[in-house]
């Protein structure tokens, strides 16, 4: 199965489409932050996201999956053991995410009547 990336006609495509294409998507800059400090499973995952289904976290999982930004292991154990973590090219959005951070942290700051 091809990423989006693979399926995208690069000629009229902008780079922060691109970017955009691969972590938009309300949990997905989110679940990349948390899988930063290493592996996490599911449930570890779920608690860390308490705003989020189980449906749509799997949904997101997946897609970061297919897109090459997390991998997935499981584990032949009973129950089934299932661990995520980052793939390299999920590790290059560290410092991404980070700025993406700090800019939430820093526009909720001087939006925040509380704070003026």
């Amino acid at each position: 199965m091809r990423t989006k990336i693979e399926q995208r006609n690069t000629a009229t495509d902008c780079g922060v489409e691109a970017a955009l294409e691969l972590i938009g998507g309300k949990w997905k800059g989110v679940i990349l932050y948390h899988l930063q400090n290493g592996e996490l499973r599911f449930n570890q995952l779920a608690r860390l996201l308490p705003r989020v289904t189980q449906r749509m976290l799997t949904r997101q999982l997946r897609e970061l999956e297919q897109d090459g930004l997390v991998l997935r292991t499981v584990y032949p154990e009973v129950p089934p053991k299932v661990e995520y973590r980052l793939s390299p090219k999920g590790q290059s959005l560290n410092e991404v995410v980070m700025l993406l951070k700090h800019w939430g942290e820093t526009y909720v700051l001087d939006n925040d009547p509380s704070h003026n």
